[in-house]
């Protein structure tokens, strides 16, 4: 079988997550500094990457910040900058807050030639990262690694767990009927990213929640045949309670970000066992772009 572009680029993750990590001095200016309070924001698949990077800098010490639906972005909140991520550089919501803002602004993008980028007040070029699929997994991967980069941390073992993540056995989860997805802290945002790149992908039943609130309605779906997939730490006592339910539990010891590479080729196998093309989702186009209200 000939691969996809997705699986292609889902392969080149490990290679790009280092080559950002040594840029990542090179784009400091343009990033927030400590103490500033910033909003992040994007659509679909960059606000879940907001989600997270929002999570961990405010964990980190770094100062107050929050992530978007760039279409729900508060415009009477006061921010010192606003960090917006389109892959694409035309998503329509993401020009609109640009344009409209009167803070600073900084967009990550992997296009700069376009209506996004002339918005932004500084732009940070992350073509190298571009992808020919519709569905985004390294773009967005390789945003986050840039920003936990610019947050300090080291990661070598991220891109270590990376390559391990490439080639890890599918064989036993890929004949599950249904998969919800879960992540405490900043991994919750990585497990709505699982979840949507397997709709988005496979046209499969994927669920997302916070590990310790699927407990309160969403754990009675579990049951054999079903898997409940975490990322990061674990709650106490819930592996166990997923197990009397007759579902699997999945979790990799990996960095939650490598982990998410193992969902990325799950929900790709899942695709080619449904007889569909994972780079061309249904009803999906590589940047929503909407007709102007005007």
């Amino acid at each position: 079988m000939t691969a996809t572009f997705v699986e292609e680029e889902i392969s080149s993750q490990p290679r790009l997550w280092r080559h950002v990590a040594d840029l990542a001095p090179r784009f400091a200016s343009a990033l927030p500094t400590r103490g500033e309070r910033v909003a992040v924001v994007g659509c679909g698949t960059s606000w879940f990457i907001a989600q997270s990077y929002a999570r961990l800098r405010e964990a980190g010490g770094h100062g107050w910040t929050d992530a978007f639906a760039a279409s729900e972005f508060p415009d009477d909140r006061s921010y010192d900058r606003v960090i917006a991520i389109s892959r694409s550089g035309t998503t329509t919501e993401v020009i609109d807050l640009l344009r409209r803002t009167t803070t600073p602004t900084t967009l990550l993008t992997a296009v700069i030639a376009t209506p996004g980028a002339e918005a932004a007040d500084q732009t940070i070029d992350l073509g190298f990262a571009d992808e020919r699929s519709v569905v985004q997994t390294r773009f967005a991967t390789t945003v986050l690694m840039l920003l936990r980069a610019h947050l300090g941390e080291d990661l070598t073992g991220a891109i270590a767990d990376a390559e391990t993540a490439l080639h890890l056995d599918l064989a036993d989860l890929v004949g599950a009927e249904q998969v919800t997805f879960l992540g405490q802290d900043w991994t919750v945002g990585l497990a709505d990213e699982a979840a949507l790149k397997t709709r988005e992908a496979a046209q499969f039943w994927a669920e997302s929640y916070p590990a310790m609130d699927y407990r309160h309605g969403p754990l009675a779906i579990a049951q054999p045949g079903r898997l409940v997939w975490a990322f990061g730490a674990v709650p106490a006592g819930l592996a166990d309670e997923i197990a009397t339910t007759g579902a699997t539990f999945v979790w990799h010891p990996l960095d939650p970000v490598a982990a998410l590479v193992v969902a990325q080729r799950f929900a790709v196998a899942l695709a080619h066992g449904r007889g569909l093309d994972p780079d061309r989702p249904r009803s999906l186009t590589r940047s929503v772009v909407l007709a102007s209200a005007e």
